[in-house]
């Protein structure tokens, strides 16, 4: 089982590059990878980006893809329409499953994604995507919407499955509430993901974790449904027992899945 992710690497370790190996590792899966870009980041922000050339990610994907046996693939920072655009040639090519965590923002608050890279994700990438994780500010972004309730996290949801994408979890951590609700949409149906709302600042690298805990299944043969559920199990261990390292937003624990033997309730709520 090989999983490939095509992302950005966090020099703090929580996020990116380095918290998709992790997870990959975790869940039994072999990791490989293609960096778009390196940070010079921590848990209090991120204080350089260096962006490869897009001939340069062009041979990194190339050099995976033509020698492993990759069973899916997700994508993070992704920085410019260039590297968007490398990415979409491939995938064209390829009857592999596509995670997209469409990555903008970090914690804190430095963009990851250049505006003009907006349209070509929306246009290049997502028709080709298998699963799309954004949360309410990328949702926010992709859609050019105010999401403040239940009906516009519907609304959103439609107009980002209207891009070609397949499923969308729209992630609800940036809503208030005593759970946090993720809801998974695809054409014609929907289930919500209810879990307790953590109070924790620990939270850096989270959506990179999901999306590479859905990729990681994904890889090891479980539906699109079911790689999301354990995937939300992944991230609610890892988010409830924090490591507390760091001095600003700490990473998420990588390790508590396995501890934990995945048990974890999800209380799931079919449409």
């Amino acid at each position: 089982m090989i999983a490939l992710t095509i992302a950005g690497s966090d020099s703090g370790g929580g996020a990116g590059i380095q918290a998709d190996i992790k997870t990959f590792q975790e869940l039994g899966v072999f990791g490989t990878t293609a960096i778009s870009s390196l940070t010079a980041q921590n848990t209090l922000g991120v204080h350089g980006i260096f962006e490869v050339t897009p001939e340069f990610l062009k041979q990194q994907i190339e050099a995976v893809l033509s020698d492993f046996n990759v069973q899916a693939i997700k994508t993070g920072m992704l920085f410019s329409a260039e590297l968007i655009e490398v990415i979409a040639e491939f995938m064209k090519m390829q009857n592999i499953p596509l995670v997209v965590d469409p990555v903008m923002i970090a914690k804190g608050g430095e963009s990851l994604l250049k505006e003009e890279a907006v349209t070509a994700l929306k246009t290049e990438l997502l028709p080709l995507t298998t699963i799309c994780t954004p949360n309410i500010p990328e949702a926010e972004v992709l859609t050019g919407m105010t999401i403040n309730n239940e009906s516009d996290i519907e609304q959103a949801a439609k107009k980002i499955l209207a891009f070609g994408v397949q499923y969308v979890v729209m992630k609800g951590g940036h809503l208030h509430g005593e759970f946090s609700i993720d809801t998974v949409y695809w054409e014609g149906g929907y289930f919500i993901m209810k879990t307790p709302r953590v109070q924790t600042k620990d939270t850096h690298g989270t959506g990179c974790t999901f999306s590479a805990a859905i990729t990681a299944h994904l890889a090891k043969g479980l539906s699109i449904e079911e790689a999301i559920i354990e995937a939300k199990r992944f991230i609610q261990l890892a988010i409830s027992t924090p490591l507390s390292i760091g001095n600003g937003h700490g990473p998420t624990n990588h390790f508590a899945y396995k501890r934990a033997g995945g048990k974890c309730e999800v209380t799931v709520h079919e449409a």
